[in-house]
């Protein structure tokens, strides 16, 4: 059987744009084959090799207890697992946390904290199995911080039709092991049409997490960023973008009732089924600058006897 692929891991990240935060915990740097060849026939009766993304269990170990295991393409597992305790808020900033240890010969990541987090039994207790690809999973107490979310209002962070449209042909043109092998989804952190941040995952809530840890010990606000994925947007996607920062999430997927629903609560701006240069603004118009294009001619379809159809 073929082995696995060396690669080096897909996420990238040029510098920060604000001052890492002190006291920042130690990360290992646990690298990882990303996709293996295997041989297939195909409907030709061909038989030839292609890559498949390889996902693996990540046991997360908070304090020595055993608090959840990921299912990860792990290409960046310690910056997933901060940003998770970050996201289901079990932990408010990186500092809190002295290090974390990917090991891949036990698949288990070793969170070591300074303090403990208090009441860390009951406050992961009931937990959601959600919509996520890789079965997501939050804790039942995440949606009860909605109302302190503050974004900044429409006026302060906004996008223009011409930098949505860059974005998407930045993210269009990005090497990915989904291009490679497929059955991978990516997510980005734009400011602008500049890419910050992009990782992939066998899951979309996993590379959200991803990013959120990179944020963290980056010390890189969400105020005036764009979120984007490939995977549709759930309740927990629009959740954690909020608890992030980002006011605005473009996905190349749709959105769901209760994603919407949330969106629009907080005011923020989603942007669905976004491809090339086009793209459905589901709610937040006001953030939107929109230049619209001019719309095209309706085909008129004539038949052989000379009248249209």
């Amino acid at each position: 059987m073929p082995g696995p692929q060396s690669e080096a891991p897909l996420a990238r990240h040029p510098s920060a744009a604000t001052a890492a935060p002190v006291g920042l915990p130690h990360l290992s740097s646990a690298g990882s084959a990303l996709t293996r060849e295997i041989e297939i026939l195909d409907e030709y009766g061909q038989r030839r090799t292609i890559a498949i993304p390889i996902e693996r269990p990540l046991t997360v170990f908070v304090d020595k207890r055993e608090l959840v295991t990921l299912m990860t393409l792990g290409s960046a597992p310690e910056l997933l697992v901060l940003g998770y305790l970050i996201n289901q808020r079990l932990i408010a900033a990186p500092t809190e946390v002295v290090s974390i240890t990917v090991a891949w010969d036990v698949s288990a990541a070793a969170v070591k904290t300074h303090l403990g987090i208090e009441h860390l039994e009951a406050r992961t207790a009931k937990r959601v199995v959600t919509t996520g690809c890789g079965q997501g999973t939050v804790f039942g107490d995440l949606m009860a911080g909605l109302e302190t979310i503050r974004l900044p209002d429409a006026a302060t962070a906004r996008i223009r039709q011409s930098t949505l449209h860059a974005v998407l042909e930045v993210t269009r043109q990005q090497d990915s092991v989904h291009r490679r092998a497929g059955s991978v989804h990516g997510c980005a952190l734009f400011k602008g049409a500049q890419l910050l941040m992009f990782v992939e995952d066998v899951g979309r809530h996993n590379a959200i997490d991803a990013i959120a840890g990179w944020m963290a010990m980056n010390g890189v606000q969400g105020h005036d960023k764009l979120f984007y994925t490939t995977g549709r947007l759930t309740s927990e996607m629009v959740m954690k973008a909020a608890h992030m920062g980002v006011p605005m999430i473009v996905s190349r997927n749709g959105v769901t009732q209760m994603g919407h629903d949330l969106a629009t609560q907080l005011g923020m701006t989603l942007f669905g089924r976004a491809s090339n240069r086009h793209f459905l603004c589901y709610c937040g118009f006001d953030r939107f600058d929109s230049e619209p294009e001019p719309m095209r001619p309706s085909v008129r379809v004539v038949s052989s006897s000379g009248h249209e159809g």
